[in-house]
């Protein structure tokens, strides 16, 4: 492996502190860790998300991203290390705590009416009213005019807004949430496994779109167990095994290749080279796991 992790020192930042000069980012965590009684589930996690770009959080069943999302989005609170949010430690107490700092996170089951219009849903639970009092109502045609805008400025086109939200493909559903998210003033976006259950053209939808949140100035959490999904869009890659990180990268210091055999881990294969090959497993199965680690070897 000749990739070079970051130094934590010297972080690529996008912002100073104007009183101090001291660099800052939208969100930063320092060796943050979480129990769950006696269960260790996250331990001393650094990482860093600035405007613009995109931070990948890779790892496996179980590594600790979704204890990470929790952390980030509110719903859990961290025991050790420390949370800052530009540069101001914060421990959130609740999500609503999150969101009214800018981090609004998309989560892999969506949570969407499929039977409602496009519309309902992009403004599900902040509908937009007209009128006072008890002659108040919805004002159903400034929602629509605004999610077509919206959807138009990210580069989604759908046909009405006014068909049910089940309709779309589950990548177009996941863009029209990320959509939501940047109306709505989302500062850091937290996209939790958006390409796990999509095939390959409606991954791509996805992913287009993730550069399209980045390219208007957020910064995004993409969460993936994907290398080939992260290293095309990804700034910055952190990887977690069993709650803990294993590197933590700029992209111009590691390759696809790199990062794959990092996530695979050598040893891993090599044992299940092993098991495969005395449970008579078929030869071609054998040769391509041993073919991975002559890859991770070789880095």
């Amino acid at each position: 492996m000749n990739a070079h992790q970051i130094d934590q020192r010297t972080l690529l930042q996008n912002e100073t502190d104007p009183l101090t000069h001291t660099p800052v980012h939208l969100l930063s965590l320092e060796k943050v860790g979480k129990n769950y009684g006696n269960i260790l589930a996250l331990s001393d996690v650094t990482m860093a998300v600035d405007n613009g770009r995109v931070t990948c959080v890779l790892g496996d069943n179980g590594a600790g991203k979704s204890t990470l999302i929790k952390i980030i989005a509110g719903l859990h609170q961290h025991d050790a290390g420390t949370l800052k949010i530009m540069g101001e430690e914060r421990k959130f107490s609740s999500p609503r705590d999150a969101l009214d700092v800018g981090i609004a996170t998309v989560y892999q089951d969506l949570a969407v009416v499929p039977l409602m219009p496009i519309w309902r849903n992009f403004f599900l639970g902040s509908e937009l009213t007209t009128g006072f009092g008890p002659f108040k109502s919805l004002d159903v045609q400034k929602m629509k005019d605004i999610t077509k805008h919206e959807l138009a400025e990210m580069g989604i086109d759908l046909r009405d807004v006014e068909q049910p939200i089940g309709q779309l493909s589950g990548g177009e559903r996941q863009c029209v949430a990320i959509a939501r998210a940047v109306y709505f003033g989302a500062k850091v976006l937290i996209l939790d496994e958006p390409t796990a259950a999509l095939g390959v053209k409606q991954s791509g939808v996805v992913l287009r779109y993730i550069l399209q949140a980045r390219d208007r100035g957020l910064g995004v959490v993409f969460i993936t167990h994907n290398p080939h999904h992260a290293f095309p869009v990804g700034d910055r890659f952190l990887l977690l095994k069993r709650g803990k990180s294993i590197g933590y990268y700029e992209k111009k210091d590691i390759t696809l290749e790199e990062l794959t055999a990092q996530m695979a881990g050598g040893a891993e294969l090599a044992e299940l080279a092993h098991e495969l090959e005395q449970l008579g497993g078929h030869s071609d199965v054998v040769a391509e796991v041993e073919s991975e680690i002559s890859k991770t070897e070789g880095n």
